[in-house]
């Protein structure tokens, strides 16, 4: 199958050739050119603030499709009032540059009147799975997650689209879309990529002082605590949680939101330990806002 064995060899990156367009007219053009000569295109959309875990997307991209498409859009809509829309990490002339030397194809960067022209009336909400987790702290996130990704996904019609499972939730609900909308793209997920002390990479990493930055892993430490103990105590969930909030804070996190053990597919939070199974979830430090996951695994 095409997707189901990728290829564990690195691309030659040297000399490869780039293209960066700003409109979808332009963007139609290189990827009628690729799919008139039978190749494959895997898109990855990006809000920029490239960091290693777009790389390990990008990479992961290029082992199964044989053209890699990057977008780098910071969509507003899903952006709440006291969201940082404004003060969002994103420097185009660095980012072009990495997702260049990572050896994308094509970058789609588009302005704020091609994705949303004068008149833009639609929105797309995915019921159910965003309301749950991060959907209850930020009303509209994930309708506007939903319709530019969908507006990526129907621009392009990519044979697979990649998404990091960081943002699992996101992956979640655009699973859920494109199964609903009957998008022939396939949406994969890559796992996490952490720093070497465990903290998931995050563009919002930056806002992070210093002393943040010590204090910002140990999030994954006790995610990964309530794992394991909620494999050896199954049905004493609440109890877990509750315990682990509190040694969040008392460890130095501002606020935590919510940590919750969830069914995988559903996210629906759980009162006994089931076969798919995830801890999540999102906390304050400083001016970041930090999520994170890990699998409870049997």
């Amino acid at each position: 199958m095409l997707f189901e064995t990728p290829s564990t060899d690195k691309p030659d990156l040297i000399g490869k050739p780039f293209k960066k367009v700003h409109t979808v007219l332009d963007l139609h053009v290189m990827v009628s050119r690729w799919k008139d000569s039978g190749e494959t295109i895997a898109l990855v959309p990006t809000m920029g603030g490239i960091h290693d875990g777009h790389l390990s997307l990008i990479a992961k991209a290029q082992s199964v499709c044989d053209r890699v498409i990057a977008s780098l859009f910071v969509n507003p809509t899903q952006f709440g009032e006291n969201d940082d829309f404004e003060t969002y990490p994103m420097n185009e002339k660095m980012d072009t540059k990495m997702l260049r030397g990572a050896g994308v194809d094509l970058l789609f960067l588009p302005s704020l009147d091609e994705i949303y022209p004068k008149g833009f009336s639609t929105s797309i909400t995915v019921s159910g799975i965003s309301n749950e987790l991060c959907g209850a702290h930020r009303p509209g996130h994930f309708s506007g997650v939903a319709t530019v990704v969908a507006k990526l996904l129907l621009q392009i019609l990519p044979d697979v689209a990649i998404f990091g499972e960081k943002d699992y939730q996101q992956l979640m609900v655009i699973r859920q879309m494109v199964r609903d909308l009957n998008i022939s793209s396939q949406i994969m997920g890559v796992p996490t990529k952490r720093e070497k002390d465990g903290l998931a990479f995050s563009s919002r990493n930056l806002y992070l002082t210093v002393k943040e930055r010590i204090i910002a892993p140990k999030l994954y430490r006790v995610l990964c605590t309530v794992a394991e103990v909620a494999l050896k105590q199954p049905t004493n969930l609440k109890k877990i949680c509750e315990k682990a909030k509190e040694d969040l804070t008392k460890t130095g996190f501002s606020s935590v939101e919510y940590l919750l053990v969830c069914d995988s597919e559903t996210l629906k939070p759980l009162e006994k330990i089931e076969a798919h199974a995830r801890v999540f979830s999102a906390v304050r430090l400083g001016k970041a806002r930090l999520i994170d996951n890990v699998p409870i695994c049997f």
